[in-house]
């Protein structure tokens, strides 16, 4: 096994894609990017990277056993970030089948492949290795008003086929620490914001339809309450668990920074220019949570990470980045993208009276 590389999962994601660009910034380890392309995977959002000897982009889904094998015989990675999921829960109440079969199926056969190939190493080589599975607040459930954020120790109570099929993952993962030793760590983080996340997660949604002069659509009263963190400093703080957390344990991140959902939206307005009567209250989605937050102190006094993104000015600069990107939104809003909306919101605007386009 050579320490030269490292193998991330899902990199062309959202969050993926921002840790691939941070580490071929400030890395020397090759990086191999493993990722299906499915509708949120997006090779624009690797393209500085084309050309980088750094990144070594291999298509293919985690499920692909025999892919796997081949690219851990082949690179033989100090360690494995895992971010491949499907993570929509809004996706997850219309079609959890897919749910299913990439976060807890997909997640196993990853597991597996590499825990058959690290048993064939030394010791010493073993105890270097690491897995990181990157996981959410969702795992926890819905807290109420006065609820002490979660903990590391909190309950798993997911509500969504989402939040069940990364508990199912997180369960997975710490299973194959404690039966078999791998090397595993888990990261569960809050909700995250920043430039590359596609338009069907809240922030960028009402960025681009209030740009658009479009209704905004607000589920419920919009006091839906989430800890909001940049994506930059979830990726920092995977990188520092990468290096110093230790095997077995579980690392909460967060940027203790709660907002209302409705809230977000206004910031967004006064950002975007726009009149708050492009807002529209839908009906809800089933099983929304009311509230996540999250205890961030075991990663910040353990391994010393805390968030450089302070809020209101890091969605300043998300409103920024997505007005000076409008190729690649206009790219991501396929006919796909399209479909989707009309199926998520099109019923539900029409129903309060609005124009769903």
């Amino acid at each position: 096994m050579t320490q030269t590389s490292i193998i991330v999962t899902g990199g062309a994601g959202f969050i993926g894609a921002n840790f691939v660009r941070q580490w071929i910034a400030h890395e020397s380890a090759t990086l191999i990017n493993l990722d299906k392309l499915t509708y949120a995977g997006n090779p624009e959002n690797l393209r500085p990277l084309k050309d980088s000897p750094a990144h070594v982009f291999a298509h293919g889904d985690i499920g692909n056993r025999e892919l796997v094998r081949h690219l851990l015989e082949r690179h033989g990675p100090r360690a494995i970030v895992h971010f491949a999921a499907e993570s929509h829960v809004d996706r997850s109440v219309h079609g959890p089948t897919e749910f299913v079969q990439t976060n807890i199926v997909g997640t196993f056969a990853l597991l597996e492949e590499t825990r058959l190939w690290w048993e064939k190493h030394a010791p010493s080589k073993r105890e270097e290795f690491r897995f990181v599975h990157v996981s959410t607040d969702e795992v926890f459930g819905s807290l109420g008003p006065n609820d002490p954020p979660f903990n590391e120790s909190t309950p798993f109570a997911p509500n969504s086929p989402y939040a069940a099929s990364k508990a199912a993952a997180d369960h997975l993962v710490r299973a194959y620490h404690h039966t078999y030793g791998l090397p595993t760590l888990i990261v569960n983080c809050s909700n995250n914001y920043g430039p590359f996340q596609f338009p069907e997660k809240l922030i960028p949604l009402m960025i681009l339809n209030a740009v658009d002069g479009k209704p905004l659509p607000v589920y419920g009263d919009g006091m839906y309450v989430r800890d909001w963190i940049h994506v930059e400093d979830h990726c920092e703080a995977i990188d520092a668990v990468l290096i110093g957390g230790k095997p077995g344990e579980v690392y909460n991140i967060g940027a203790e920074n709660e907002r209302p959902n409705l809230d977000v939206v206004h910031e967004i307005l006064r950002h975007t220019g726009r009149d708050p009567s492009l807002i529209r209250y839908v009906p809800d989605r089933p099983g929304h949570d009311r509230r996540y937050a999250m205890n961030a102190r075991k990663i910040r006094e353990e391994l010393g990470w805390k968030p450089r993104h302070g809020f209101e000015r890091g969605l300043a600069d998300t409103v920024t980045w997505y007005l000076q990107n409008q190729t690649w939104c206009q790219r991501v809003r396929s006919s796909a993208y399209r479909d989707y909306y009309e199926r998520q919101y099109g019923a539900r605007l029409r129903q309060q009276g609005g124009d769903a386009t």
